[in-house]
């Protein structure tokens, strides 16, 4: 997966070039956390938006992703966006509190790797726009 980012500014808002698996791996990983049946205030802890919030971001990056994209998105946005990617790795923890990399792996389609280095680059292209 490529982790570098575009980000511009636009007013109070970001314009995010996302390439497919980018959009994708953002998707999965709003998805597992949604997927849960997780309360507003569960959510809210793990990502800092409530149901209705994540609906309108998945609803947002659903869809086939065949070319990189822009999508304009609030500061707000971009900060549940990172903390899915850092959360969603916390739920493949087992018993012995090792992170459970195939569980992973097979239920997100990414590696732990990626959603790292995605967080990361979110965070640096958005502080140098």
């Amino acid at each position: 997966m490529r982790t570098q980012l575009k980000v511009t500014r636009d007013g109070d808002a970001f314009i995010v070039r996302l390439a497919p698996s980018q959009a994708s791996a953002m998707y999965e990983a709003l998805s597992c956390l949604r997927g849960r049946d997780r309360g507003d205030t569960e959510l809210t802890l793990l990502v800092g938006a409530g149901r209705e919030a994540v609906d309108a971001l998945l609803e947002r990056l659903a869809g086939p992703h065949k070319e990189s994209r822009d999508f304009r998105l609030a500061l707000e946005e971009l900060h549940v966006l990172h903390s899915a990617l850092c959360a969603t790795p916390t739920l493949f923890l087992e018993r012995s509190r090792l992170f459970a990399e195939e569980p992973f792996n097979i239920r997100l389609g990414f590696y732990r790797e990626n959603f790292d280095a995605l967080a990361h680059a979110v965070v640096r292209a958005a502080a140098e726009a």
